[in-house]
């Protein structure tokens, strides 16, 4: 009889969020799967729970994958864990959780902590719709690109980041996207979680006045409706983005994708006047 896999939620920060129900599947399970068994060994230290550790870190997810997916196979019961929050989600885990489902082995997930779900509920904005994009392309190129895309976007962006690439990803957005509505959240649930809100401007100062470490969630309103922006209102914003240095089709482009206005439009009317 094969056994089963569980996908199990650990704490983001503080040690204290963990379900019962997480604590007794790791007590009881065969084998747990760590993202990395040394940061792992802290929380299960402090728990006392003492069990075989598997690590799939890195390049090692494919290989100890197959090894996990045969203790499966042979009946042993596997906890699936990441360093912090949900594994898989902007984590290591996907490759085996495909794995046993491919294989026809029971897959029970055991909900609990997860960063994007947290900083939503912190962040004040809407929740009835929203986008998690994840960590956004290291490369600065790429990330704007993305970002571009995005700014179409009208529903609740939640993007993670590292500590950095913090500053330059915030300036991005600002570039990008225009003043919007932000919150960055630092070390979330930890001892040193900071929270700071405000237009992309604000934050931004902001963070250039604090210490930069830890882990980051950045969560951004979405793009408002179109029709509470008006031709001349773009203008007057590739106006301002060409009077702070920026030539006029990157002017246009951008504005135009902000706010979902025709680039061909938006580049005529700007020549007028």
């Amino acid at each position: 009889m094969k056994g089963t896999l569980y996908i199990v939620s650990t704490p983001i920060g503080n040690l204290e969020d963990v379900t019962l129900r997480a604590l007794r599947i790791l007590k009881e399970v065969d084998v747990i799967a760590a993202e990395d068994t040394r940061h792992s060994l802290k929380f299960l230290n402090h728990y006392g729970i003492k069990k075989r550790l598997i690590s799939y870190w890195g390049e090692k997810e494919k290989v100890r994958a197959a090894e996990t997916l045969q203790k499966l196979k042979d009946g042993q019961s596997v906890a699936l864990i990441s360093d912090a929050g949900t594994p898989g989600i902007s984590d290591p885990g996907t490759v085996l959780i495909r794995g046993a489902i491919e294989e026809g082995i029971r897959v029970v997930p055991v909900p609990g902590p997860s960063a994007v779900i947290t900083a939503l509920s912190l962040s004040g904005f809407s929740t009835e719709e929203f986008t998690f994009c994840g960590f956004l392309p290291a490369k600065a190129t790429q990330r704007r690109k993305t970002l571009e895309r995005l700014s179409l976007e009208q529903r609740t962006l939640l993007l993670y980041e590292a500590p950095h690439r913090i500053l330059e990803t915030v300036v991005d957005i600002r570039e990008t996207m225009g003043e919007r509505d932000i919150v960055v959240i630092k070390e979330l649930t930890k001892f040193f979680e900071e929270v700071l809100r405000g237009k992309t401007s604000d934050v931004l100062q902001s963070l250039e006045q604090t210490t930069i470490a830890g882990e980051y969630v950045i969560v951004l309103e979405g793009r408002p409706e179109k029709a509470d922006v008006t031709i001349d209102d773009a203008i007057k914003e590739v106006r301002e983005l060409m009077r702070k240095g920026l030539g006029r089709k990157d002017a246009v482009k951008r504005t135009a994708a902000a706010y979902g206005i025709s680039k061909k439009e938006l580049y005529d009317r700007s020549l007028e006047g």
